[in-house]
C-alpha cells in the first residue's frame, strides 16, 4: 500500500492510503469530538477494503461523507453549511457523487436528512459502519440507505484504522463507546448507546502497530475512559450478571493504563475523556508512577452551582470535585488540569455563575472549552426545562468565564518560565517556518527554533518566556524518551 502527505485546507498533514487496486476515491470530513475523528479513521479502513482510496480534494471524490456532532446548535449548522457546499459541487461538477452522513448528528436527524430534505443519499449512525459496503450497494441500486442501530457490543477492536489526519507521530486509540452518565444536557447516550468496552488486547495490538509504525505517543478515547471496564463483553450496566471468573478476570481503566504504560515505556500516554464520579485515587497512583503517562487530565465540570450540577444530573457535587483537585494536586504536583464549562444552563442564576467564577479561582485550569447553553432535542433538559436564560445574558456570563479562563492560563503558563520541559516534536510552528510546535506532558503547545531536530523527537526544551497559551523556549537537548 502506498502512503501520500498532502496538505489539507486547514493546514494539517493528510495522510492518505492508496491501493493500487482501488478505484473510486473517498472524501471525509470530520467534525465534534475526536471520537468522531477516530471514528473516520475506522470507516476511511473499512472502505479501503471496499475499493475506495481517500482524497483531498472534494471534486474528484465518488463518496463524500461527514462525520458530524449534535452536542451543540452549531455544529449541526456548521454541518448543514458543508452539505449544502458538497451539494452544489454534485449538482454542477460530479453529478454521480453520492453523500452521506455519518455519526451523532445521523443517527438523530436521519428522517429528516434522507425523506424531507433529500440532501443526502444514506445515513450511518455509529454503530453501523461496518454496513457501509452494504448501505452503498443499495444507493447504487438507486434507493436511500440507512442504518443507524445503536449496537450493544461493537466496539470495531478487530478494524485497523487508517490514520487520516495525522502527523505520523501522535493517534488516537479508542477504548470505549457510549456513555451511561444521563446528564440531562447530552445527546451522547442517545446517539452513541450505553458503555461498552473494547478487549485489551485488541486495544494493545493497535498500539503494538503504531509503535512498529514509528508513532511516538497515543490517547486512549473513550466518553468517559475511566469507567472501562472489559469482563468478556457486553454492557457496563451488565456487569453484576457476569460469572465469578468474568469478574476476577476483569480489566479496569487503572489495569489498562499500567498494561499500556508498563507495554510501551518509549511512548508516550494521554486519555480523555474523563468524568469526575468515576476517577478515583487509584487511577492518579498510576499517573503519578509511570514517566511516560502525561500529567495532564480533563476534568469537565459544566457548572460550579451544586443546585445547577443537580439540575444536569451530574453525579458530583461541588464540594467533591474540589476534594478530587486537592487529590490530583497532592499526588501529581505538576498536573494540568482542564475543563468544559457550560454558562447559562436553564434557571442557572448570577448566584449559580458566580459559584462557577468561585469554582475556576480555586482551581485555576490550564485551558478549557467553554459554551453558551443551547438546546438540544430529545434530551431531559429540551424536553423538561425551559431555555430561560436571555441570550445576552448567556453571551455575558461565557464572556466572563472565556476572560477568566484566559488569565488563568496564563498564570499556568508563567509557572513554566525557567524550567527545562521535555516535548514532543508534532509540527511546524504555524506563525514561523523556523520554529517547531509539540506539547509538553501539561499538553501546553511548546514552541522552539528548529535547529537540527526533527518531528517526532523527544526534546528538552528550556522555556524562556509565554502568552496565555504557548511557551516560548529553546531546545537543550534530546530527551531520555528517544
Amino acid at each position: 500500500m502506498e502512503k501520500v502527505i498532502e496538505e489539507s485546507k486547514q493546514g494539517e498533514s493528510l495522510i492518505l492510503e492508496h491501493k493500487p487496486e482501488n478505484k473510486k476515491k473517498l472524501f471525509i470530513e470530520s467534525y465534534g469530538c475526536a471520537m468522531n475523528f477516530s471514528d473516520s479513521e475506522v470507516v476511511a479502513s473499512i472502505l479501503s477494503e471496499g475499493g475506495y482510496n481517500t482524497t483531498n480534494i472534494l471534486e474528484e471524490a465518488d463518496l463524500v461523507l461527514v462525520n458530524t456532532c449534535s452536542i451543540r446548535d452549531k455544529a449541526e449548522q456548521t454541518v448543514r453549511k458543508r452539505l449544502e457546499k458538497y451539494n452544489a459541487v454534485k449538482r454542477t461538477v460530479n453529478p454521480k457523487m453520492k453523500v452521506g452522513v455519518l455519526g451523532c448528528m445521523a443517527e438523530r436527524l436521519k428522517s429528516q436528512f434522507l425523506e424531507e430534505e433529500k440532501i443526502v443519499d444514506l445515513v450511518v449512525g455509529p454503530d453501523a459502519y461496518k454496513d457501509l459496503p452494504n448501505l452503498l450497494q443499495e444507493v447504487e441500486e438507486g434507493r436511500d440507505a440507512i442504518n443507524v442501530i445503536l449496537s450493544k457490543d461493537e466496539t470495531y477492536g478487530d478494524i485497523s484504522p487508517v490514520r487520516l489526519m495525522s502527523n505520523g507521530v501522535t493517534a488516537f486509540v479508542s477504548i470505549t463507546r457510549g456513555c451511561d452518565n444521563m446528564c440531562t444536557f447530552c445527546v451522547v447516550p442517545f446517539t452513541r448507546g450505553r458503555e461498552r468496552s473494547r478487549e485489551p488486547q485488541s486495544i494493545m495490538a493497535e498500539i503494538q502497530n503504531l509503535s512498529d509504525g514509528g508513532y511516538k505517543e497515543i490517547t486512549l478515547l473513550g466518553q468517559n475512559v475511566d469507567s472501562y471496564l472489559w469482563y468478556g463483553g457486553g454492557l457496563k450496566k451488565d456487569f453484576e450478571k457476569a460469572s465469578d471468573m468474568q469478574k476476577a478476570t476483569a480489566v479496569d481503566f487503572e489495569q489498562l493504563l499500567s498494561m499500556v504504560a508498563e507495554g510501551f515505556p518509549k511512548m508516550r500516554i494521554r486519555f480523555s475523556t474523563s468524568n469526575p464520579q468515576d476517577m478515583h485515587e487509584s487511577i492518579l497512583h498510576v499517573i503519578a508512577k509511570y514517566d511516560n503517562i502525561c500529567n495532564h487530565i480533563h476534568l469537565p465540570v459544566q457548572s460550579g452551582s451544586n443546585r445547577i450540577l443537580k439540575e444536569m444530573n451530574r453525579l458530583h457535587t461541588r464540594e467533591e470535585y474540589m476534594a478530587l483537585i486537592d487529590k490530583i494536586n497532592a499526588i501529581i504536583p505538576d498536573c494540568s488540569i482542564t475543563q468544559d464549562m457550560i454558562a447559562g444552563f436553564p434557571t442557572e442564576t448570577e448566584e449559580d455563575h458566580q459559584a462557577t467564577l468561585d469554582l475556576m479561582e480555586y482551581v485555576k485550569y490550564s485551558f478549557g472549552y467553554m459554551y453558551a447553553y443551547s438546546e438540544r432535542p430529545g434530551t431531559l433538559a429540551g424536553r423538561k426545562m425551559e431555555d430561560d436564560v436571555p441570550e445576552p445574558t448567556k453571551l455575558r456570563r461565557l464572556q466572563e468565564i472565556v476572560d477568566l479562563q484566559r488569565k488563568h492560563s496564563g498564570f499556568r503558563t508563567q509557572e513554566f518560565v525557567g524550567k527545562t520541559m521535555e516535548v514532543l516534536i508534532e509540527k511546524a510552528s504555524k506563525k514561523s517556518e523556523n520554529d517547531w510546535s509539540g506539547r509538553n506532558s501539561q499538553s501546553i503547545t511548546v514552541v522552539f527554533p528548529k535547529e537540527n531536530y526533527k518531528i517526532g523527537d523527544f526534546v528538552n526544551v528550556k522555556i524562556n518566556s509565554c502568552t496565555s497559551g504557548t511557551l516560548i523556549g529553546e531546545a537543550v537537548g534530546y530527551s531520555d524518551m528517544n
